[in-house]
């Protein structure tokens, strides 16, 4: 079932802006511990399980993935002869569309960059995306479309992002509002924020 409470509270729950946009840093600066919870209050040991439950919800969340999507990406990752299974599901999670547009700094927040593909904003090759799971590969390039490209919905976001620094494996022109991907993204270059081994654990029991 898809959550539709409040995000500062999920944020809150694990303890680090999941979402992306500004003011979930804020929450976390003013209120770091779980709702409900006290700074002093003692939250107790979890179990393994529950550890284990925990950051597969929270790679989920980061990434905006079902759970049947996020257990196609474990399935296909576990099954991969290119690498193990960790660096894989790290590959696959970035190289979404959605993800590559973020990252670029072209959307504020994951989700924005999932309707504009949604919402045909970008094209793929000089083709219309409208996919936000699609997997890019070396050599793909994404563009804003023409008539968007002067939207100031994208010229704020970029000014946002004007010292950010997109990872080694696109080159990213944003004068152009392109991205190019020149190599396939390796498991230090992505979200630093998630554990992969915690997850393959919860996966591999069920």
């Amino acid at each position: 079932m898809k959550y539709t409470g409040p995000k500062a509270k999920i944020c809150r729950r694990f303890g680090i802006n999941i979402y992306g946009a500004d003011k979930y840093d804020k929450v976390l600066q003013h209120k770091p511990q779980p709702a409900g919870k006290g700074p002093r209050d003692r939250l107790g040991r979890k179990s393994e399980y529950a550890t284990q439950l925990l950051e597969k919800q929270k790679v989920r969340l980061i990434y905006g993935l079902s759970e049947k999507q996020f257990r196609r990406i474990y399935e296909e990752s576990s099954k991969s002869k290119v690498g193990p299974t960790g660096d894989m599901i790290k590959q696959f999670l970035e190289r979404r569309s959605d993800n590559v547009i973020y990252r670029a700094g072209f959307a504020m927040t994951r989700m924005q960059s999932r309707q504009f593909i949604s919402h045909g904003l970008f094209l793929l090759n000089g083709r219309r995306i409208t996919i936000p799971s699609y997997r890019v590969k070396v050599g793909d390039v994404l563009t804003l479309r023409t008539k968007n490209a002067n939207s100031q919905v994208f010229n704020e976001i970029v000014a946002a992002h004007e010292k950010l620094m997109p990872p080694g494996w696109m080159k990213v022109d944003s004068s152009k509002f392109s991205i190019e991907i020149i190599a396939i993204p390796e498991s230090e270059m992505a979200e630093q924020a998630i554990d992969v081994r915690q997850v393959i654990e919860f996966y591999s029991r069920n």
